[in-house]
């Protein structure tokens, strides 16, 4: 026996090196941003008191899917280091390699040769990168940890059966399980898996086996039902995309499995979207991948007095992706049948078998030639390491990602509409409708794309027809989509003569989802522009607020209601001053509060925030002249002068600003004759202006007098 400090030597060195291995796989993806669907996963404001994490547990709506343990650890964490996203992929990061580890101490427990390797393997894989770079699969790596716990925790109640401690094991055993099941229910697998493992060791599965692992499979089908149930009617897995025959679906299973297969074989290329196939009713090609499939599950199961080792690992393999071969609806489908993350538990199979015939076959090896066989296994180890750290530098941030995506599957349109919101969101607008034009063409119904095309085009002069029929388009595909009635009622607010219909569509909208403080914005919004519902549109701004309370464009709105309404000056400052607090760089916001300012009496804070508006927006001629008004009432003479001629190099034809410009100017030593230019500028300009024609008369005048 090798000696205890010896041993935690050698220990400390294998930790020491997994851990290393790892932080080079997927040091790029470390400060990595959040990705499609992180927002989702990552705790949500509403959940973040302690009462969050009861609704967790009691209400399967609050969550993006119902894996109540799996939101609880996301809500510790989300107290331990709020939004920063390192904190996320450093968990993600511990767990993956503390299961590579723990699959070392699995198959050494089960005697399985080229334990190491087989857990190196799974480390570096580049398969395993959507599991590990990606937030929102913490449910894999955290559901595996466990399920890796529960494994050794049943082992060892199988070895003890009757004997001290078979009761804990079993016990702590079961508990693991039901914590993997509540991280991630493809998980269930794990009774039959321990059964392949019993017959691995043993050569027979008894009913002594069997008996201690029937509440394990209840609670793995209980477990499989409920994420049935949420998947098909809480998440929305069912419709023509999920519509498929059982013929299909056969089919479709047989494909999958060699799918995966050839990418734990040949990790190249891989994408986080892959092609969605056409699935057809019947072909033979179709069918040769279901025929090799039980071909060679026969032919394992007739070398299982030989070796029983490779029909145990392809068991396991084919068992731990039932859950994500076509029988069961799962929403991802409408993107793609297949995706790396479905196969991070079943990876495990292959993965351990091939571990287990390098080890074999450099033990056959001539002990002299045997370094160098080991010297090419680090070398595969290396190779998969590097690819690994490349691909999870693809996960540093939501363009890269995409651009990723799009570049391996160019017919991916979620791709392209997310792209496109992405590029929305930075203003590139052109580039955004050129991406959801694309994800149209890709897939015509394709709802969201629909409804973001027709907020994009909303804000385009001329293209207002344009936008209304693609949001109508999206809500013929999704009619109770929330958002898609919201942007509908903001370009019909735009289009005169339909203000009733997008109010009913604002409305509708916040029926549907009570708490869209967007579109409850939106509506008061849409009350302000009908006579007689000033009050109605200030309570769906407070409502709003309440809702979310950094929501700086519902004070500024919230603001101008308050200014329309006797005696609310004063509350309209303190809404338009949290709007800048939550949004210092709110340009509209600064002009706004200035006038109220102004207003108030309050003109050197007026001053100082037209002239922020001014610097925000330098291009605003409205800011400008706006700030020479209230420089002029404060006395600012030049300062009013300069900040006028600005506003009239950017509009020469302001003829607001000549006519105040000029009565500045008469104010001014020397400057009658300007002021005189300025005013027939503006008469040229207005020539009905009575002020500014009284205002001429009277320098004609004072110029003919003594």
């Amino acid at each position: 026996p090798t000696p205890a400090p010896i041993a935690r030597l050698k220990l400390l060195g294998a930790v020491l090196l997994f851990a290393g291995l790892a932080f080079y796989c997927y040091q790029p993806a470390l400060r990595g941003r959040l990705l499609w669907d992180d927002d989702a996963h990552v705790t949500k404001r509403e959940l973040w008191p302690l009462a969050g994490l009861g609704r967790i547990w009691s209400e399967p709506h609050a969550t993006q899917q119902y894996y109540p343990l799996l939101h609880s650890a996301f809500w510790v964490e989300h107290r331990l280091w709020g939004d920063a996203v390192l904190g996320y992929h450093a968990a993600n990061l511990v767990l993956h390699t503390a299961s590579a580890l723990l699959i070392v101490v699995l198959l050494r427990r089960l005697r399985a040769p080229g334990a190491w390797v087989a857990g190196l393997l799974f480390l570096v894989h580049p398969v395993c990168v959507e599991s590990v770079a990606w937030i929102s699969e913490q449910k894999n790596t955290l559901s595996l940890f466990f399920y890796l716990l529960a494994a050794l925790a049943y082992l060892r109640f199988d070895a003890r059966r009757g004997g001290p401690g078979a009761a804990a094991a079993y016990g702590a055993g079961l508990a693991l399980f039901l914590a993997a099941l509540a991280t991630k229910s493809v998980t269930a697998t794990l009774p039959a898996a321990l059964l392949v493992a019993i017959g691995w060791l043993r050569g027979r599965v008894a009913a002594r086996d069997v008996w201690p692992l029937i509440p394990w499979f209840m609670a793995a089908l209980a477990g499989g039902l409920v994420t049935v149930f949420v998947e098909r009617w809480i998440i929305g897995a069912e419709g023509a995309d999920f519509d498929l025959s059982v013929a299909q679906r056969g089919l479709l299973a047989g494909r999958i499995v060699w799918f995966y297969l050839g990418k734990l074989l040949w990790p190249h290329p891989l994408a986080f979207f892959y092609e969605r196939w056409d699935v057809p009713a019947r072909a033979v090609g179709w069918s040769l991948y279901l025929g090799g499939l039980i071909l060679m599950t026969a032919v394992l199961w007739g070398l299982r007095r030989r070796s029983r080792g490779p029909l145990a690992c392809w068991l396991f393999f084919v068992g731990s992706l039932f859950p994500a071969l076509g029988f069961f609806n799962v929403y991802p489908f409408a993107f793609s049948y297949v995706a790396d993350h479905f196969q991070y538990v079943a990876s495990i199979g292959v993965l351990a078998l091939a571990g287990g015939a390098a080890a074999q076959a450099l033990g056959a090896l001539p002990r002299p030639v045997r370094p160098a066989g080991w010297v090419l296994v680090g070398a595969v180890i290396v190779l998969l390491a590097s690819l690994s750290r490349t691909a999870s530098a693809r996960y540093a941030d939501p363009e890269t990602f995409y651009q990723d995506i799009l570049s391996e599957n160019p017919d991916s349109w979620l791709a392209c509409n997310n792209l496109g919101l992405i590029y929305g969101a930075r203003g590139d607008r052109e580039r955004a409708i050129a991406l959801y034009r694309q994800a149209l063409r890709l897939k015509p119904d394709y709802a969201e794309a629909n409804d973001n095309l027709g907020a994009a085009l909303t804000d385009i002069p001329g293209h207002l027809d344009d936008a209304i029929a693609h949001c109508e388009a999206a809500l013929r595909a999704k009619p109770f989509d929330s958002k898609a009635h919201n942007n509908l009622g903001i370009a019909l607010a735009r289009k005169p003569g339909r203000l009733a219909e997008a109010v009913a569509h604002f409305q509708q909208a916040v029926r549907i989802k009570p708490g869209f403080a967007e579109a409850h914005n939106n509506l008061g919004n849409a009350w302000l522009l009908e006579p007689g519902r000033l009050g109605d549109a200030v309570g769906e701004f407070q409502t709003a607020i309440a809702l979310k309370p950094d929501f700086a464009e519902a004070h500024f709105d919230l603001g101008n209601a308050c200014q329309s309404l006797p005696g609310r000056a004063a509350e309209a400052v303190a809404h338009y001053e949290e709007a800048l607090r939550l949004n210092p760089g709110y340009a509209q916001a600064h002009y706004n509060l200035a006038g109220a300012l102004l207003g108030l009496g309050r003109g050197d804070d007026a001053v100082r925030h037209f002239e922020a508006a001014c610097r925000l927006v330098p291009d605003s001629p409205e800011f400008a002249a706006a700030f020479g008004y209230a420089l002029a009432a404060g006395g600012r003479r030049e300062r009013a002068v300069e900040a006028y001629e600005r506003a009239l190099r950017l509009k020469p034809d302001f003829a607001e600003v000549h006519f105040n410009l000029a009565v500045l100017l008469l104010q001014l030593p020397g400057r009658r004759a300007e002021a005189r230019l300025h005013l027939e500028e503006g008469l040229r300009l207005r020539p009905g202006d009575s002020r500014a024609q009284a205002l001429l008369r009277r320098i004609d005048q004072e110029g003919r007098g003594p």
